[in-house]
């Protein structure tokens, strides 16, 4: 137990310990008011394999993670294909997307927040086309759906039927895309990872496992830093 560390212990009135690797491979643990840090650390001992796999897993992908200048001939995903960006002089808008990923020469000192707000746009727009087509094969009901920031969740089921995806998911090729949605439709009939809730993306996308490990294998070149 010498080599796990807690680095935040965040003490709520939550009913059972939860642990989370976050991306920057730290270990939150939150616990109920009331949990002895002998009855925290047995659960850490239980779950040890757990979380050192997971803390190397999130360390390689820091090593990975593309740094990004956001200057003209950098490559760029969008839907699993690549484009250079190209600065262009009188661009109708600050970022269009054609045969390369083209930005205003005017807004190029800036280049990173203008690319986010075009990813963000793009993602909000395919990605509510995407859920509202599978929403009517499936006939399920969602409450809305929210794009965010978030960096290594593709995709949640808030409690209130609320569908949030990462912008940043937009990147991943189409079929990765759908296996994202599938799965966060599917936490509308189950709010769990049981095997009913398996057995329902597998009844939607049979090979969705191979989506998963490219996520799995992928999933550092739709993060950027600089």
């Amino acid at each position: 137990m010498a080599n796990i560390k807690i680095d935040q212990l965040i003490r709520s009135r939550r009913k059972t310990i939860g642990l989370q690797i976050t991306n920057d491979a730290r270990l939150i643990v939150r616990a109920p008011q009331f949990a002895s840090e002998d009855y925290i650390y047995k659960l850490i001992q239980r779950k040890e394999s757990w979380i050192k796999s997971k803390l190397d897993y999130f360390k390689e992908r820091q090593d990975k993670i593309s740094v990004r200048k956001f200057v003209p001939g950098e490559e760029f995903l969008f839907l699993g294909q690549s484009y250079p960006l190209v600065a262009v002089e009188d661009l109708s808008k600050a970022v269009l997307l054609d045969n390369s990923l083209m930005i205003s020469s005017v807004v190029l000192g800036n280049a990173k927040d203008h690319l986010e707000c075009w990813y963000k746009a793009q993602a909000m727009d395919y990605i509510t086309q995407k859920v509202e087509y599978y929403a009517q094969i499936t006939g399920l009901k969602y409450q809305s759906i929210r794009v965010n920031n978030a960096t290594t969740r593709w995709g949640s089921c808030g409690y209130k039927d609320t569908l949030n995806f990462t912008w940043r998911l937009i990147m991943a090729p189409a079929r990765v895309v759908d296996y994202v949605i599938i799965h966060e439709l599917m936490h509308l009939k189950q709010k769990n990872h049981s095997r009913k809730f398996w057995a329902e993306v597998a009844n939607m996308m049979p090979d969705y496992k191979q989506d998963e490990r490219w996520l799995k294998k992928n999933g550092h070149l739709l993060t950027w830093t600089e």
